[in-house]
């Protein structure tokens, strides 16, 4: 009798579920990888548009994981990219840290204090000013100098970058439009008066403000100006732009909201004091913080207030906004945090993954058991 040599189909059944026990956890560390890389804190403000809202998890306590000394007081806001965090000090370095535990990576020592300037971190390099009348370029990974831009005066601004290009205002009254790659200017547009505001990128458009009381949009492409907006006093505050509106405070105590395309005011709203805090735009919400010790909540259809909430001091600090929890400092010395739920989430991205490719594979393998399955049956043989 001839022995059945076909292959059963629980043997098939055993070397796919062994493979599938095998791939998932690779499978689904390459896609948490790929997932979780897509939301670092690359500039002020998150991103080109200034928005403050990241999707990234945010913590719940007030427990130190570590910190590190620099040589004079860091006012400079820190970018987060791949596990590095960047970040300028009085001491006029520039820092780059493990995030995981503050290790020192590199640092590179401009010419003068790098106050208020925040870097930016794009395609591997790292932007940000100084108040030696410099805007650097250092190898992200190194430290290493790149390049720098030499304006007329010292700069506060936090670079914005975009399409190849670096966007960044100067004490000189000079909006700078930098090439990224080479440090040559594109071009350079007057104000009235010191830019000490970051701009903010988006569709074309290169929108901030100055101590000359005006909101400018320039094109992002050759400098020329598509609108100003003057408001009642200097702006020291950095626009935010979402869902077509341009929200940004004046120290004459207003926030202001303005039609990205055109200028026009939609609303604004009258705090108690003077707005130096840049706002964040979240979930169809502006929050900013102002003089008076208050932080606001307005909606970013009608600038009608949500809600408000006084801290001990003035509130200069511009909000950020992560996994429905919002966080903004004050001068009291304390940084709050609002949401509804405040308890700390585990990360489920990578449960969730292995759950698809569990569904989808085990799908493939009854697909393949059952094609082998009705191929392998030999038709019974009758005879008479």
């Amino acid at each position: 009798m001839e022995k059945d040599k076909r292959i059963s189909p629980i043997l098939i059944l055993s070397i796919l579920l062994i493979s599938l026990y095998i791939a998932i956890p690779q499978v689904s560390a390459q896609l948490t990888t790929l997932s979780g890389s897509s939301d670092n804190w690359i500039m002020a403000g998150h991103d080109p548009n200034h928005s403050g809202l990241s999707i990234s998890a945010a913590p719940a306590t007030d427990q130190g994981h570590w910190s590190y000394a620099t040589e004079d007081h860091v006012t400079s806001s820190p970018a987060i990219v791949d596990g590095l965090i960047y970040v300028g000090s009085e001491d006029k370095n520039v820092y780059c840290l493990n995030a995981t535990d503050g290790t020192v990576l590199w640092s590179y020592a401009t010419g003068a204090s790098v106050a208020y300037s925040s870097p930016a971190v794009v395609n591997g390099y790292l932007y940000i000013g100084s108040e030696d009348y410099k805007v650097y370029c250092l190898d992200a990974s190194t430290g290493t100098f790149v390049w720098s831009f030499t304006m007329g005066n010292y700069t506060d601004s936090s670079p914005a970058v975009a399409n190849g290009c670096v966007y960044v205002g100067s004490d000189d009254n000079n909006v700078y439009c930098i090439n990224a790659a080479n440090g040559n200017e594109i071009w350079s547009f007057t104000t009235g008066n010191a830019v000490l505001s970051s701009p903010s990128v988006f569709d074309g458009c290169v929108c901030i403000g100055s101590v000359d009381d005006n909101v400018y949009c320039l094109n992002a492409s050759t400098g020329t100006l598509i609108w100003n907006y003057t408001t009642g006093n200097s702006i020291d505050s950095s626009p935010a732009v979402a869902n077509g509106l341009v929200c940004i405070g004046s120290i004459d105590d207003n926030v202001y909201c303005l039609n990205a395309s055109t200028g026009t005011e939609q609303w604004k709203y009258a705090t108690g004091n003077s707005v130096e805090s840049s706002p964040a735009i979240a979930s169809g919400y502006v929050y900013i913080g102002s003089d008076d010790n208050s932080i606001y909540c307005l909606n970013a259809s009608t600038g009608f207030k949500i809600w408000s909430y006084a801290t001990g001091d003035a509130v200069e600090s511009s909000p950020a906004v992560a996994n429905g929890i919002l966080c903004v400092g004050s001068d009291d010395s304390s940084l709050y945090a609002f949401g509804a739920n405040l308890v700390a989430q585990p990360n489920n991205t990578s449960f969730y993954i292995e759950i698809i490719v569990v569904v989808v594979l085990a799908i493939i393998a009854v697909a393949v058991i059952y094609f082998l399955f009705i191929h392998s049956r030999k038709p019974k043989t009758y005879h008479l």
